[in-house]
């Protein structure tokens, strides 16, 4: 009995995690782009002629109280850059060039996507919306993994990659999608153990797989970068499946009303 008690334990760990995963941080899409129609407008298509040519528009949304800190300029610009490739590797959706619009620190009214598209001369924008959330708490850490306990933290760090295909010429979205990761960052609570710490963990996905910041002070930002291109990564191939899901619902609802 002792021992199935156990075994439900080291289940039940897991799948907290997954759904803390899931749940953290929330979404903060809809703050920046409509996703309803009105009945006088009609409802939303997709683009009937592909490829559909298009910026990318990424934001960091830093609004909530647990929010991690936003990215610096450079490395936003760095996991926008990777977005945009990762989508033009699908089809139909081509990203031409890359906007960055910097972090947003309260929640505010949202960009008028109309005048922006019409200013960046193109009639669909990719609106991206990055946000994460972390927590930091005291464990042990061990040199050489198993012996010589040594005492530090370990941060947890959940990103969020929101993004919406928008009809420049409505400001509506026509399609959305997103894309959740979560990293680690073990590290001493005094520097200069560099064999073995700091270091960042894929945690759940890729338990096994480590990766070392190039400094002991710049470990968080560099574990919120890792996370952060994870999600968008993951954000870039539900794009497109969101997309194809989207066209075969259109389809039937034309094989309906043609009846």
């Amino acid at each position: 009995m002792r021992r199935s008690r156990t075994w439900s334990v080291a289940l039940l760990v897991p799948l907290m995690l997954a759904g803390c995963a899931t749940a953290t941080p929330p979404s903060r899409l809809d703050r920046y782009v409509v996703t309803t129609a009105t009945a006088e407008e009609g409802v939303s298509r997709l683009p009937a002629s592909r490829p559909v040519r298009t910026v990318l528009v990424v934001l960091g949304d830093h609004s909530d109280p647990e929010s991690a800190p936003g990215l610096p300029e450079d490395a936003q610009a760095r996991v926008a850059e990777m977005l945009s490739a990762q989508i033009n590797r699908g089809y139909p959706i081509v990203i031409e060039r890359v906007v960055t619009l910097g972090d947003v620190l309260a929640a505010g009214t949202a960009p008028d996507w109309r005048a922006f598209a019409k200013q960046q001369g193109v009639d669909y924008l990719v609106v991206a919306v990055l946000s994460s959330t972390e927590q930091e708490y005291p464990v042990s850490l061990f040199l050489g993994w198993t012996t010589h306990r040594q005492p530090g933290l370990r941060r947890d760090n959940w990103s969020l990659a929101e993004a919406a295909l928008v009809d420049g010429r409505t400001g509506r979205q026509l399609v959305q999608a997103e894309g959740r990761a979560m990293a680690t960052l073990d590290r001493p609570t005094a520097p200069g153990i560099s064999q073995w710490y700091p270091v960042i963990y894929l945690r759940p996905q890729d338990p096994e797989r480590r990766i070392w910041p190039p400094t002991y002070e710049g470990a968080p930002l560099t574990l919120r970068v890792v996370a952060m291109e994870q999600a968008a990564m993951r954000l870039a191939g539900n794009l497109q499946r969101a997309w194809i899901e989207q066209r075969e619902r259109e389809s039937l609802h034309g094989e309906v009303a043609s009846r």
